[in-house]
């Protein structure tokens, strides 16, 4: 299973933030779907796709990806 996850480039991030978030998340993947990878890239709009999964796997990454988001003070120093 492959996923991967676009965010908008308009976006004004701190430095950084989009590479410790591929860390943290890759844990989170890996943790729950052992040999799946991971890609972010920035683009012209917010997406993701799950390549390989089931609709159900999509759910369940979208919900690890958000929490992931919100959790970003525990992982993330700028």
């Amino acid at each position: 299973m492959h996923v991967e996850l676009l965010i908008d480039k308009t976006k004004q991030l701190p430095a950084g933030a989009v590479e410790a978030f591929k860390v943290e998340f890759e844990q989170r993947l890996e943790r729950n779907y052992p040999g799946a990878t991971f890609s972010v890239r920035r683009a012209g709009s917010d997406g993701m796709s799950v390549m390989g999964g089931t609709p159900r796997d999509k759910e369940v990454i979208d919900v690890m990806l958000q929490n992931t988001w919100e959790s970003a003070d525990d992982w993330f120093q700028p």
